[in-house]
């Protein structure tokens, strides 16, 4: 039986064991992953117009495709989130990211929106386990009035992913196909591999770790702290991969902006989604270190960018596309500084040894959500229009939020300043 206060002692004791420097050298390498893998993610959505022209794709089919990556994260994120917690970080994402890569190199072979389909479902079961090692991997090695910012940063890799993706992808498309631009990404993670085994060195372990008690599946679900990370993550996992999947075909067919416009300048709202990310974990440490509660750092900072989100709204009744990159700069900034705490909330209300599998419930709940939203958005799209869409993304944030404190009672306890935890 752990007791308390070795819990306490634990959770603080992952940063304390390396240099000051390893541990921003080891995130550097969870950022670079996470670049790879949403340039890997993007380059479907930035070839979708190219895509559905060639196997003959309607909106409802390209959203079952997109689904697909949910319906793997969500077959694969508990058992993957459990081998993290058994293996540690350094062989369990080795293992994660073979497979993913494999897999991203699979579309390459693709014929049909089918096989499209079943290489984004395999994907997706690969790709849910970079989460719930990265969140591990922070929870490791940096103290918790840190990990947001860490978190922030590691996760603001999806972002410049996404921003670079745009222009990489539209000109791998136009000088070498589509094959080759599924490709690249493929053989990136595979390098990224041999450079993650050796930085990242010894498992760092603590005392919780050598005498971790078991924990199920349904007794997790006992937990109220789990289902107020699962709602959370369910409504507003699926807003970013909206805007990662479907703004190229947004902006093309209903702003009907050409590939090379699209290359130009599509970019820039992800750039200043990765802003918002790490500006997220920034203003967490800032406000942390100054005294204020855990609990009143994430309400302050999670209502008052998820109300920024509301601005969605407007975008289709915004005139112009230089007002509309505008909004859509704005509400990706903001669903990113969300995310960032949203990520963080696994390290608030679980001891370090439970992160894994906790992280991997809510993976299962945001793929559910993301592959259910993609379906709704193809339809919605091709029977009315882009219009409640907008509307959807713009709720959703709001509406996690709001289940996250309503049902994490542990956020009631988290009153002491966490400087001082």
């Amino acid at each position: 039986m752990i007791e308390a206060g070795e819990l306490r002692q634990a959770e603080s004791a992952g940063a304390t064991g390396d240099s000051k420097g390893r541990p921003w050298v080891i995130l550097t390498l969870l950022f670079i992953l996470t670049v790879v893998m949403f340039i890997a993610r993007q380059a479907l959505s930035v070839m979708a117009p190219v895509l559905r022209t060639v196997f003959h794709l309607s909106n409802e089919a390209y959203g079952r495709i997109v689904s697909a990556l949910g319906f793997g994260m969500m077959t694969g994120e508990f058992p993957v989130g459990a081998l993290m917690d058994r293996l540690g970080s350094r062989l369990g994402l080795t293992a994660v990211i073979t497979w993913w890569s494999t897999a991203t190199g699979s579309f390459a072979l693709a014929g049909s929106g089918l096989s499209l389909g079943l290489s984004q479902f395999w994907k997706g079961t690969g790709e849910c386990g970079a989460y719930s090692g990265g969140v591990k991997t922070v929870t490791h090695l940096f103290e918790k009035k840190d990990r947001t910012l860490a978190i922030g940063i590691f996760n603001g890799g999806s972002v410049i992913g996404a921003t670079l993706a745009v222009p990489v992808i539209v000109y791998l498309l136009q000088h070498y196909g589509f094959r080759v631009a599924f490709l690249v990404p493929s053989v990136a993670g595979f390098a990224w591999i041999p450079l993650w085994w050796f930085v990242y060195g010894r498992e760092p372990k603590t005392r919780v770790e050598e005498a971790q008690p078991a924990i199920s599946f349904p007794q997790m679900l006992q937990k109220s702290s789990s289902w107020a990370v699962i709602l959370c993550r369910f409504f507003i996992g699926p807003v970013m991969q909206f805007y990662w999947y479907w703004t190229p075909s947004y902006l093309y067919s209903a702003r009907h902006m050409t590939m090379s416009q699209i290359g130009f300048l599509a970019w820039i709202p992800f750039l200043m989604g990765d802003v918002g990310g790490i500006a997220g974990g920034w203003a967490a440490g800032v406000l942390l270190r100054r005294g204020v509660t855990v609990r009143n750092t994430r309400r302050i900072l999670m209502y008052g960018s998820a109300l920024v989100c509301l601005l969605s709204f407007v975008v289709p009744y915004t005139n112009g596309i230089g007002p509309v990159l505008t909004i859509l700069c704005i509400t990706i900034a903001a669903d990113n500084f969300l995310s960032a705490h949203m990520f963080a909330a696994v390290t608030d209300l679980f001891p370090d040894y439970q992160v894994g599998r906790a992280t991997g419930l809510t993976g299962i709940a945001g793929g559910l959500s993301g592959m259910l939203f993609p379906l709704l958005t193809g339809v919605l799209v091709d029977r009315i229009s882009y219009t409640p869409v907008f509307l959807f993304v713009g709720l959703m944030p709001l509406a996690g939020t709001v289940a996250l404190f309503a049902v994490g009672r542990k956020y009631r306890m988290l009153d002491k300043p966490a400087a001082a935890a």
